[in-house]
């Protein structure tokens, strides 16, 4: 249960962090994006280390560790925020979220390939659930806000034109990446305690943040980042440090809860990420019936995810048949 709840509150951070990133990106771009948000993590898990007073728990980790975590920064934290960034900017967090919920599919495949974890009915039941609701919130359609009355003021950011075939192709990409890395960072992290998530995170961190700096290297690069705007910039770290915890969350619930848990709990940001979208960046995203069917049915499936097969079987009396049903393992 506590994996499972440390996995949801990662999902309402990076829910949250995803409507400031959507911000930023409006003005500003995915490079400048990038240049704040993941060189703040290192300092940010650094902190994080000192305050809970885990300094020692770096002893416990092997070179194969390290090198599984900063596989899995570089994949998560640079290929993958590259790729979330840029359908962000593309299409918007509503439309692009759904798309990228197909990391479920790959992340659970290798976990069972690779991890030897199992599925049950249960699991399965949320995540069809959560696959579902993905499905109602992407049928939702972009509708262009009415034009201002004459007089009035207009708003900062009057709406926007999705490119479509960029947002979705991007935003599959995202989904590879995303779903590959959760592996690394069991492969990583596992049996070693949730102390040691927040060595993990640096870890991780650190080596997207070498890539980084290497990319500003580039001809032009650093010159472009200096050039961002203030309100970019206010957007952009304040997504550096939800982002910051949300992968904290993740991490500590990695090394606790099997991946076949935290992804699914985890994918339901696409929720968070329409509510605070709502909030803040409503005339940049999309709404309506669709999105809101979507976000009751998705949060079913975290239900069915959060609740172990154990707790089912233990407080309620079961028929036969069903009770073998709900204790079914596979493979």
């Amino acid at each position: 249960m506590l994996g499972g709840f440390l996995a949801l509150l990662s999902a309402i951070t990076f829910g949250l962090n995803n409507a400031s990133v959507r911000r930023g990106v409006l003005s500003g771009s995915v490079l400048q994006a990038l240049a704040i948000t993941v060189p703040v993590g290192v300092p940010f898990f650094l902190v994080m280390i000192l305050v809970t007073g885990n300094i020692g728990a770096v002893t416990g980790l092997t070179t194969e560790t390290f090198l599984w975590l900063s596989a899995a920064g570089v994949l998560h934290f640079v290929i993958g925020r590259y790729c979330n960034y840029r359908s962000t900017k593309a299409i918007g967090g509503n439309l692009s979220g759904p798309w990228k919920q197909s990391n479920l599919i790959l992340a659970l495949v290798l976990a069972i390939v690779f991890l030897g974890e199992v599925l049950t009915p249960l699991k399965v039941t949320g995540i069809v659930l959560i696959l579902l609701g993905a499905y109602f919130t992407s049928k939702a359609t972009f509708k262009k806000p009415k034009p201002a009355k004459e007089g009035a003021p207009k708003p900062e950011h009057p709406g926007f034109e999705p490119s479509y075939r960029e947002g979705y192709s991007f935003a599959l990409l995202s989904a590879v990446a995303y779903g590959s890395s959760p592996i690394l960072v069991r492969m990583g992290l596992e049996s070693q305690g949730p102390g040691s998530s927040f060595w993990g995170g640096l870890i991780s961190y650190s080596s997207a943040a070498l890539v980084i700096g290497l990319i500003l290297l580039l001809p032009g690069r650093w010159q472009h980042v200096r050039e961002v705007g203030q309100s970019s910039v206010r957007w952009f770290s304040l997504a550096a440090i939800l982002v910051g915890f949300s992968q904290m969350f993740r991490y500590m619930a990695l090394a606790i809860a099997p991946v076949s848990v935290v992804t699914p709990i985890q994918s339901t940001s696409v929720v968070f990420r329409v509510i605070f979208g709502w909030l803040i960046n409503r005339n940049t995203e999309v709404f309506g019936t669709w999105v809101i069917l979507g976000v009751i049915v998705t949060m079913l499936g975290v239900l069915g995810l959060s609740v172990s097969t154990e707790i089912v079987t233990a407080n309620f009396q079961l028929p036969g048949v069903v009770m073998l049903l709900v204790e079914f393992r596979w493979p």
